[in-house]
């Protein structure tokens, strides 16, 4: 059976209320396919199958959930599997979860933990949204840099059960300062005599806990690093940023900007599960900023209309440049905020970018400027065909710059790039390609 077909076998298992049917489903796939079957259906639906969980892979199917999904079980469980579900979570998924959870889930959430866990939850929260504080584990093994790699050893069996990650260890000094970080395997592999301050790595990447978490998260994909240290301000450890976390963060994070780029705001959760009404509010408002931005498009064509009385075969030629110059700079803008977003760009780049996108423009337009120059002799004649070229090497040039210049001075005022979504900036160079198009035809042609 293929796997799209085993997986409308639940819902169809959900919906006759086979529950002998659904355990034996439920043990022959693995908890991410659980997941996904879960976030494809309504809550109602979703509750039944969860329950039927072996308390075992309970806690992993529920930590492969979207938040919003993890807030509707919640809702569907009872006091006592709703607070042991909580207990046993890793402290970062849960004070994400409690976060960014309805004012109810949180009271009720926080009531029920142990005095323990409420407070490594409660330092967690303590953190800005969106900071390394908020995903980073406190449970972590702590080597004191004096240790032998025998005694180092020996902690890390002893204390490992209760940490999330024993891959990478931090290492502190007599005040918790961090010194460096060491691999399990060079553990394993160095002298038992050897001291662990001989085998740190005291070069070892670091972020502080208040520090954008996405901006942690590149950092661990540019350095390859499985964990990532994260410090407070006086440089004492405080916790780990793990490789799955970094990678939720890097996809959160590249699925808002593809939805900014294209005109809408993200929806969180599963794309099956959200509502006609909530995926179509999702696109309303950016659709309509647009279509009153295309009031300047009108605006430019009102302005020279005596110049389109005067030469007709103008107006022919408007939906090209237009479209060319839209393409030109959402193909830029698009390059920009990508190259933002993984760090290849800077704001104090913007002068080189914009030369850079300049140049481009004007070889591209160059390039497509000859096409047109054929196209618009044989239908108008060379004296119109000559306007529209030296309009499509000019809206060209000017797209380009518009299109990679408005992310960045966007990050310097601080609003996120990808808002400056390709839409934007394609409906922006509409109507200035269109009053570059009529200025160049009123010189060139004297009308």
């Amino acid at each position: 059976m293929s796997d799209g077909e085993s997986k409308e076998e639940l819902t169809e298992l959900v919906e006759r209320n086979d529950l002998t049917g659904i355990r034996l489903w439920l043990a022959e796939h693995p908890p991410y396919e659980i997941a996904d079957e879960l976030e494809r259906m309504d809550s109602r639906s979703a509750i039944i199958p969860f329950r039927l969980l072996d308390k075992d892979r309970e806690l992993e199917v529920f930590e492969e959930l979207e938040p919003v999904h993890q807030h509707e079980i919640l809702l569907g469980l009872r006091n006592t599997a709703f607070h042991e579900l909580l207990e046993e979570m890793n402290p970062d998924d849960r004070a994400r979860l409690i976060g960014e959870a309805p004012a109810k889930i949180a009271t009720r959430a926080l009531a029920g933990l142990s005095p323990a866990e409420r407070k490594m939850t409660a330092a967690l929260l303590g953190y800005p949204e969106e900071s390394v504080g908020r995903y980073m584990t406190p449970e972590t093994v702590i080597l004191h840099r004096d240790l032998t790699v025998a005694r180092a050893l020996e902690v890390v069996r002893a204390k490992g059960a209760e940490a999330e990650t024993v891959y990478t260890l931090p290492v502190v000094d007599d005040g918790r300062r961090l010194a460096g970080t060491v691999e399990l395997t060079d553990l394993l592999l160095s002298d038992d005599d050897n001291l662990l301050k001989d085998v740190v790595d005291v070069f070892v990447a670091r972020v502080r806990a208040t520090e954008p978490a996405e901006d942690a998260a590149r950092l661990m994909q540019e350095a390859n690093l499985v964990a990532l240290p994260v410090v407070d301000s006086e440089e004492r450890f405080v916790g780990l940023l793990t490789f799955d976390d970094a990678l939720e963060l890097i996809e959160a994070a590249d699925s808002e900007d593809i939805a900014r780029q294209s005109g809408a705001s993200p929806v969180a959760g599963h794309y099956v599960a959200a509502s006609v009404v909530r995926l179509a509010r999702a696109r309303s408002v950016w659709l309509l900023l647009l279509i009153v931005a295309t009031t300047l498009t009108v605006n430019v064509m009102q302005a020279f209309e005596a110049t389109l009385e005067q030469v007709t075969a103008l107006a022919l030629f408007v939906p090209m440049l237009t479209g060319t110059g839209g393409n030109v700079g959402s193909q830029s803008a698009t390059a920009i905020v990508r190259a933002l977003a993984v760090g290849e760009v800077r704001v104090r780049d913007l002068p080189r970018v914009a030369w850079k996108e300049a140049l481009v423009g004007i070889l591209l337009g160059f390039m497509l400027a000859t096409v047109a120059l054929a196209i618009g002799a044989l239908l108008v004649g060379i004296s119109v065909a000559g306007v529209v070229a030296v309009a499509v090497i000019a809206v060209c040039t000017w797209a380009a710059i518009i299109g990679s210049t408005m992310p960045l001075l966007a990050r310097r005022v601080g609003v996120d790039p990808a808002v400056v979504s390709a839409p934007l900036v394609s409906t922006l160079v509409d109507a200035t390609g269109l009053l570059i198009y009529f200025s160049i035809a009123r010189m060139l042609l004297g009308v």
